[in-house]
């Protein structure tokens, strides 16, 4: 069933009362539709959503789940991890190429904004889910605030950074995250007046979920030492999709004779593992939840990934990350100390355990903002607008 609305879903209202600021000057009731599709959308989202509730409790909060990732480890485990509500409407548009999925969420969101009239759409980082959001709300003349702004790789090849540079253009509310992020923004015209420093609200996430996921031990409870490990996460075409993959796994088996593999394997890249030999130190597991990759995360030697978002959260562990791909749309991780970019370049993979070796020689700071607070900045600044998003 197409767009179900989940049981107990308050009538919509009318439209009369649409607006910011009713005739005796107060705020009117405000409609804020959250959209999220994949997994990096909920650990972004999950602090904003509970600060808008706290803070404007009797606004409507409507979150739309387009369901881009649809299976229960990828999408569904993270709403009872992270504590969010349950969605509102489940679009289910699932998988297909880029052109197919994009097209049904633009063909399936559509409704649901028109039925709810909301005063903002809210949209996190650059899956396809945020793009087609963002291009309905525009065309609704329906303000989008778009949560991660300004990060640019300057590869047109990857599909995440067309949906960036688009939706920052639609974005009335630009919320950044690090200093390189307004100087894109800025040399792309973008005006001054709607580029807003928040911080980075996946730290937040980390931050809440801190002493949960360090209580958890599951290096332990995988037979891991914690600090021995080589943590593996790589989900991108250009690795798992074509012929990298087997170097990547034979350079894998070479950083395992030296110290052990672990390597949850998102659904498509275990399929296309097919009949590879690994080597008998390389632990392959389904995708976990996110508080046990955190614990594995904050407990591992080093990560290799091929993830923006795990790029900062080792930097805010302070965990090496090697990150297999030619560039970076998170160069702050990179001054930082804590991230190094391989290239697209599987045998520098052998290279790692001696990379290690080599330690560091002080503890690393996490980039200003990235300290459990940007939630409540990014509120601030819907709160403070010329015509307020949220109650204050």
């Amino acid at each position: 069933m197409r767009i179900p609305l989940n049981r107990g879903l308050r009538t919509v209202p009318d439209s009369s009362t649409r607006g910011y600021l009713n005739a005796c000057g107060t705020l009117s009731p405000v409609r804020i539709v959250s959209v999220i599709g994949a997994r990096p959308n909920f650990v972004k989202m999950a602090p904003v959503i509970a600060e808008l509730r706290r803070r404007d409790p009797e606004a409507r909060h409507v979150l739309v789940h387009t369901g881009q990732h649809y299976d229960r480890l990828m999408s569904a485990v993270f709403i009872d991890e992270l504590g969010m509500p349950e969605p509102d409407y489940l679009l289910g548009v699932g998988s297909g190429s880029h052109a197919v999925q994009t097209a049904r969420v633009l063909e399936r969101i559509e409704p649901v904004l028109q039925a709810e009239k909301p005063g903002l759409v809210i949209v996190p980082g650059d899956v396809n889910s945020t793009l087609a959001a963002a291009l309905v709300a525009a065309k609704l003349e329906i303000p989008i605030a778009h949560v991660e702004a300004g990060l640019r790789s300057f590869d047109r090849s990857m599909p995440e950074e067309v949906n960036r540079v688009l939706v920052d253009e639609l974005s009335e509310f630009l919320f950044i995250h690090s200093e390189e992020a307004a100087d894109n923004l800025r040399r792309e015209g973008v005006g001054g007046e709607r580029v807003h420093f928040v911080g980075n609200t996946m730290i937040d996430t980390l931050v809440t979920l801190s002493p949960r996921f360090r209580s958890l031990c599951a290096a332990e409870q995988l037979g891991l030492v914690p600090g021995s490990y080589l943590l593996v996460t790589l989900h991108r075409p250009a690795l798992v999709d074509g012929p990298a993959l087997a170097e990547v796994m034979e350079r894998l088996g070479e950083v395992a004779e030296q110290m052990p593999v672990l390597f949850p394997v998102h659904p498509r890249t275990m399929a296309n593992l097919g009949e590879l030999s690994l080597h008998p130190r390389i632990r392959l597991s389904e995708p976990v939840g996110y508080l046990e990759f955190l614990s594995l995360e904050a407990d591992a030697a080093a990560v290799l990934t091929d993830s923006g978002g795990i790029q900062e959260e080792t930097t805010y562990l302070g965990v090496p990350c090697f990150t297999l791909r030619d560039n970076t749309e998170r160069p702050v991780t990179v001054r930082a100390g804590t991230n190094t970019l391989l290239g697209l370049a599987p045998q520098r993979i052998a290279g790692i355990p001696a990379a290690l070796g080599e330690g560091r020689s002080a503890p690393v700071e996490p980039p200003r903002g990235w300290d459990g607070q940007a939630a409540e900045r990014l509120v601030d600044v819907l709160v403070g607008a010329a015509r307020p998003v949220v109650a204050g």
